[in-house]
């Protein structure tokens, strides 16, 4: 049996500031010598190809959160979309609240991505922009819609704005569509993602073992976050980092000593033996 290891890169896998180590990069790429590894992550495939151009990933990656199931080499395995005429009624109730999302939707089945976003955008969208300032991706709409296949819709700010909004999605629109507000590090803010309602890195790493044909107890899933919990539920061991939130870290099998910065997720797999 050969390990399977699966990590979410924000706050996991990543440092804090998006970089990833030598020391990292080194474990890692020697890694896939004796084992399966890839990730589980909210990015989309640009950004996630990007930080990942150094490493050997050996296995369809899980990226948006489960919206899409794609090999490195962008064969799609699986894709989960919102269709427009949900996505646009989303947009529609999140205005009563004069609240506007940004959408990431699918152009073509190259993988070709579409990060569209208001014109009207508040203090937290407006950071983010700035750290995608220069992506080929962006697409800013004065009134603001989506495109016929959309991965996910995503809305910014304070928690005591989107916990309404959630709420008043879910009597809406109930389980016809995934929710998930969580915190969000880098911009000490809170984001609502909504998803097509079987996009989760629960079903993405379900969707990983079919493909390469494992058992989900000879997979070892790492993360930090809200969005980990559903894979933490179904892989044979859940590993929480030492900065995971108090919520992962209680669902999780082992909590490591170090953090995202202390390369938390090399250190453990440096102590794996072959199997």
């Amino acid at each position: 049996m050969r390990h399977t290891f699966i990590t979410d890169l924000d706050h996991t896998f990543l440092r804090s500031d998006l970089s990833i180590s030598s020391f990292t990069q080194k474990i890692w790429n020697a890694k896939t010598n004796e084992a399966i590894l890839t990730v589980a992550t909210a990015r989309s495939y640009l950004k996630s190809a990007a930080f990942l151009k150094e490493l050997h990933i050996n296995a369809p990656m899980v990226l948006l959160d489960g919206a899409l199931i794609v090999s490195q080499e962008k064969k799609i395995i699986d894709m989960k979309l919102l269709n427009k005429e949900i996505s646009d009624a989303v947009i529609s109730e999140g205005v009563k609240f004069e609240l506007y999302p940004f959408i990431l939707s699918l152009r073509d089945h190259d993988l070709n991505e579409a990060f569209i976003y208001p014109s009207q955008h508040n203090e937290v969208q407006s950071r983010l922009l700035e750290r995608y300032k220069g992506d080929d991706n962006l697409v800013e709409h004065k009134n603001i819609e989506a495109m016929q296949e959309n991965f996910k819709i995503v809305y910014m700010g304070d928690e005591s704005i989107l916990r309404p909004l959630t709420e008043h999605l879910q009597t809406v629109f109930g389980d016809t569509l995934e929710l998930k507000l969580a915190p969000e590090a880098y911009l000490n803010s809170y984001f609502l993602t909504i998803l097509n309602p079987l996009a989760d890195k629960a079903s993405g790493i379900q969707t990983v073992s079919d493909y390469l044909e494992l058992e989900l107890s000879e997979i070892t899933v790492f993360g930090d976050n809200i969005n980990d919990l559903g894979m933490f539920e179904l892989a044979g061991t859940a590993i929480a980092v030492q900065n995971a939130i108090d919520e992962v870290k209680q669902a999780a099998d082992i909590v490591l000593p170090h953090t995202n910065d202390e390369d938390a997720v090399a250190k453990y797999l440096s102590t794996v033996q072959r199997s």
